[in-house]
């Protein structure tokens, strides 16, 4: 397995496995992709695609209406996408993806939870070189499909990895920017889109002892619990 499948089965975020959470996360999702691309999925590629996965979630009907209503209602603020970034302890890299509609709250809440947990929030843009930001789909399988041939076809369309999950899922990785290039030639070429997402690879990653790994998984926790986190990546071995 590659270094990218490795890395992305071995930090499933928790937050995942509880479904409030996780309709809370692609609801404002919707929102972001409906505000910066329309309101029409069949107009909005990244809207399209997380439809998609919010049926597949059971997430119901009205919420996802609700979410892609929040988008044009002129009257609501709206959500930004923020990212902070910092060390916990032990040197870990750590990065937070928010989307919040109060930006003072947010980083008043983060800042809060590095510091009382032995780590520092940096300046923005502080690790950047530390990671590699990538469009990760994962597509059903497909009857007659040979992987290899397909990976090769797709290194055209952006993608640099290919593998395959335990449950016989297609997972393909590639630029950030090619997000849009590969939706399209997936839809085109009839495969069944489970999720699409963006995640952020570390090139190193950082060996700890298992009771570091606790004192930094404390600050994890605490960081994920946040309504306002979307995401968070580290360079942490697993």
């Amino acid at each position: 397995m590659g270094r990218a499948f490795e890395y992305r089965k071995a930090t499933k975020l928790k937050r995942w496995g509880h479904m409030a959470r996780t309709f809370t996360k692609l609801g404002k999702e919707i929102t972001i992709a409906a505000r910066d691309g329309g309101p029409d999925p069949d107009m909005n590629p990244r809207l399209r695609v997380l439809i998609q996965q919010c049926k597949k979630e059971n997430m119901p009907k009205e919420n996802i209406e609700r979410a892609i209503k929040k988008a044009t209602d002129k009257s609501s603020e709206g959500y930004k996408e923020i990212n902070y970034e910092g060390y916990g302890p032990h040197g870990i890299a750590i990065f937070v993806e928010t989307a919040t509609d109060n930006n003072m709250r947010t980083v008043a809440n983060i800042r809060s939870y590095f510091t009382k947990h032995g780590g520092s929030l940096g300046t923005q843009g502080c690790l950047q070189f530390l990671f590699d930001r990538k469009s990760v789909f994962t597509v059903a399988p497909k009857e007659g499909i040979d992987l290899d041939e397909l990976e090769l076809e797709l290194i055209d369309y952006g993608v640099d990895e290919l593998e395959q999950d335990e449950d016989g899922n297609i997972i393909i990785y590639g630029d950030f920017s090619s997000y849009s290039q590969i939706q399209k030639y997936l839809e085109e070429n009839g495969f069944e889109i489970n999720s699409a997402e963006f995640v952020r690879i570390p090139n190193d990653q950082k060996t700890l002892t298992d009771e570091q790994r606790e004192s930094v998984q404390k600050l994890i926790d605490k960081i994920e619990e946040d309504e306002d986190v979307q995401n968070v990546f580290t360079n942490m071995a697993d």
